[in-house]
């Protein structure tokens, strides 16, 4: 080994190859795909820059990766600025990437794409949540810019159209930073005070940079949590927002949402009159009715004493019925009578006393005798007859 050559640390040595590489790249854009995509919970996102010869390590650091409008995916082509920069602890060459964006369509495209498959899949966009506005709102609750065309579109239509009607403007800024949560927030408040019956949330026409607040998250949250119907009114006719795919109804313009919940003098009065005919037409159709229940009531309808004389006739018959019911009652209770005796006369010992038997009892234990042993000679016997009695004792028995 030569020793003219200088002693190097490694760490000196990483040290020189770090300053030599980021003194030469100082400013690079890189077209790759992206692999192993991960985003801890310190808001850096670590990757890998790849094509089919060669990969690159790559990082994010928070304060860029929070001015992303996508979310960056395993897989995506993408166009990455930066400047390439040498990692001292493994020694590893890294892009520190400042700005990204999708290969052949923008980040607020497919931020749009991101998010809009995000929601479709909850649900956000289902027809049957959509509910429908009210007929004739009382008060109708705005969330725009105070100083904005939309306003004074939305005001004059309204002014014109209906009178009467209340109109609460929530000012909200419509563009640039924080005009999402503005936007959220406005809609949030109207549901609070609970005055509205309709919401028109929206804004005139620009850029989808200048559109873009009614396409963030944030923003279509707060219409699908509102309980008042909302109106999507943002000035465009062409391009759909995520406002205009969550809210219940979509307006072209502001101008068209104030249409669409207000109705004219015109319309009012014709409605009224309408309802007014169809009122008068059932009222016609119940008194035609109850007159003819009445009538056929008063057909039905008998004096007390007929009433009465129906009755007591009513009360002959069942007097006659129960009459003719008691001797048929008697006449059966008697023929019953009547074999029930003549079976009990049959049974009776009196009977056989009637043909000239007798019953001979003990004189002393009173018993029937049935047979000649059951006595002995001196016993008294006691002898009934059909008339009378005899007291006899016995003198003999023959067996």
């Amino acid at each position: 080994m030569s020793e003219s050559l200088p002693l190097l640390s490694v760490a000196r040595l990483v040290a020189l190859l770090r300053e030599t590489v980021e003194d030469n790249f100082v400013q690079v854009l890189v077209e790759g795909e992206i692999s192993n995509y991960a985003r801890p919970a310190s808001g850096h996102a670590y990757f890998t820059l790849k094509d089919d010869k060669a990969q690159l390590r790559a990082v994010m650091f928070r304060p860029y990766n929070r001015l992303l409008r996508f979310v960056p995916e395993n897989g995506m082509q993408v166009i990455c600025g930066g400047r390439i920069s040498l990692y001292e602890p493994r020694g590893e060459l890294q892009m520190v990437v400042e700005t990204m964006e999708p290969k052949g369509l923008g980040g607020l495209q497919v931020a749009f794409a991101q998010l809009k498959e995000r929601l479709e899949g909850e649900g956000l966009f289902a027809p049957q949540r959509k509910r429908p506005l009210p007929g004739f709102p009382r008060c109708i609750g705005v969330v725009t810019s105070a100083s904005g065309a939309a306003i004074h579109d939305i005001l004059n239509v309204l002014h014109r159209r209906l009178t009467g009607v209340r109109i609460i403007l929530r000012p909200a800024q419509v563009q640039g930073r924080g005009a999402a949560a503005d936007i959220a927030d406005g809609i949030a408040e109207l549901n609070q005070q609970g005055e509205a019956d309709v919401l028109i949330v929206g804004r005139g026409g620009g850029s989808l940079e200048d559109l873009w607040a009614f396409n963030e998250e944030v923003v279509a949250r707060a219409i699908y949590a509102s309980h008042i119907p909302v109106i999507s009114a943002v000035g465009h006719e062409t391009d759909v927002t995520i406002a205009d795919m969550v809210a219940d109804l979509r307006a072209p313009t502001p101008s068209a949402a104030a249409e669409m919940v207000a109705k004219s003098r015109l319309e009012l009065e014709g409605h009224l009159d309408h309802l007014g005919m169809r009122l008068a037409s059932q009222m016609r159709s119940r008194l035609n009715l109850l007159e003819e229940r009445v009538e056929g009531l008063a057909r039905r309808l008998r004096s007390p004493i007929e009433n009465l004389q129906q009755r007591r006739h009513r009360i002959d018959e069942l007097e006659q019925r129960l009459q003719k019911q008691m001797a048929r009652e008697v006449a059966a209770r008697q023929e019953k009578l009547g074999a029930l005796t003549g079976r009990l006369d049959a049974l009776s010992p009196l009977g056989v006393l009637n043909r000239g038997y007798a019953i001979v009892m003990h004189g002393e234990s009173g018993a029937a005798v049935r047979c000649a042993e059951d006595v002995a000679p001196g016993d008294p016997l006691h002898i009934r007859l059909k008339q009378g009695h005899l007291q006899a004792r016995v003198t003999e028995v023959k067996p």
